[in-house]
Parts: C-alpha cells; sequence; structure tokens
C-alpha cells in the first residue's frame, strides 16, 4: 500500500490526496507536522532530503516528491492525465504556472496569515508585493476561465487539481475571490466532482 507523508492543512499535499480520493486508491496517511520540524527529522530526510511534504512512499526503498511528479506518477494512464499531446503540454503549462506565478503569493501570503501569530518585520515589508503578485495571477486564471470550464481539454483533469489546492483556500490569505466569478463558478465544478473530498478530510 502506498503512504504518504503529510501536512493536513498543506495545499500541495491536498492535491495529492484529492486525486488518490477521487482514483479510489487506497493509501496510509502518515501526518507530519512542518510547524515542529517533523520534517527535517533524520528519518524523513533519509525519504526525503529536501525536508518537505507531500513524500509519497511507493515501496520500502521508493520514495516520490514534488507535488506534481507525484499528480503524474498516480494520474498517468487514467482520465485525470491526458494522453495528447498538447494537452498534456498545456496540463505542464498550467502545473508550472501554479508553481512559479501562483504558489509562491496565494500560498505563502495563506501561510504566514493562517498559520502564524505574528509576521517578522521582513514579511510584513514583503506581505503587499506577494498580495500583487497572488492577484495577478488570480487575474490569469478570471481571464482563461472566462470562456472555459475547466483548464485543459474542456473537461476536469490535473491542471485543475494543482490549481484548486490553494485557490480554494486563497481566502485565508485575506485573498478577495469575491473580484473573480469565473474563478468562483470553476471552485463549484470542481468541488462537485465525484470523489471529491475536502483540505482537512482524513481517511
Amino acid at each position: 500500500m502506498l503512504t504518504l507523508y503529510d501536512f493536513m492543512g498543506s495545499g500541495n499535499g491536498y492535491k495529492v490526496r484529492l486525486l488518490l480520493a477521487q482514483l479510489g486508491v487506497p493509501y496510509r496517511l502518515v501526518e507530519c507536522d512542518i510547524l515542529k520540524g517533523e520534517t527535517h527529522t533524520p528519518a524523513f530526510l533519509a525519504k526525503n532530503p529536501n525536508g518537505r511534504i507531500p513524500t509519497l512512499q511507493i515501496d520500502e526503498a521508493t520514495h516520490l516528491a514534488e507535488s506534481g511528479a507525484i499528480l503524474w506518477y498516480l494520474a498517468e494512464g487514467t482520465a485525470f492525465a491526458p494522453t495528447d499531446r498538447l494537452a498534456r503540454a498545456q496540463t505542464l503549462q498550467w502545473m508550472f504556472f501554479e508553481q512559479y506565478s501562483h504558489e509562491p503569493y496565494i500560498a505563502v501570503v495563506r501561510f504566514w496569515r493562517h498559520f502564524l501569530t505574528k509576521l517578522s518585520p521582513l514579511q510584513e515589508l514583503d506581505l503587499p508585493e506577494r498580495l500583487k503578485k497572488g492577484y495577478a495571477a488570480l487575474d490569469v486564471m478570471e481571464q482563461h476561465l472566462a470562456s472555459r470550464a475547466f483548464f485543459v481539454g474542456g473537461r476536469y483533469g490535473l491542471a485543475d487539481i494543482a490549481l484548486y489546492g490553494y485557490t480554494h483556500v486563497a481566502h485565508e490569505g485575506d485573498f478577495d475571490l469575491g473580484r473573480y466569478p469565473h474563478i468562483k463558478t470553476w471552485l463549484a465544478r470542481v468541488a462537485s466532482q465525484p470523489g471529491h473530498v475536502s483540505i482537512d478530510h482524513k481517511i
């Protein structure tokens, strides 16, 4: 059985848990509290030297890190991963967008405001720029979704899962999603997919 090392508040980990639930794949969940440094113990670093969650244990000797890589591993050969060459590239395009233009701003601000009791002076200084870039990412998503039900190929897939993870909790970072009607409609559409589970769902 697969073993997933995860922190329940993580949008990156949630992407993997959501896909596992929708695939109906059984797995064992091992919770790691990143706020207590549990991903930097010698035992965890032996599994993932980068000290991050999610980390998927495939067998006794094989561990896979990085949420996007895990998603592709799990989705390969299923309806969640497109087979068309262009659709696969477009899916990767949106997954890279999420990691480079979305997650560093929306997820980071959400972590600061939702999990930390107080921001450092440097974080306070950095906050306005991260908010600005987070809204810029939401603007790109809103424009794309104005004429589409899902991100790639007119059907629910990995690109949607990747972007849903942190977008649906962006309000926890005080991002105003009320400004984005197409994103809100898409969020509801994703939440209505078969097998959907919430970010705090435990197996």
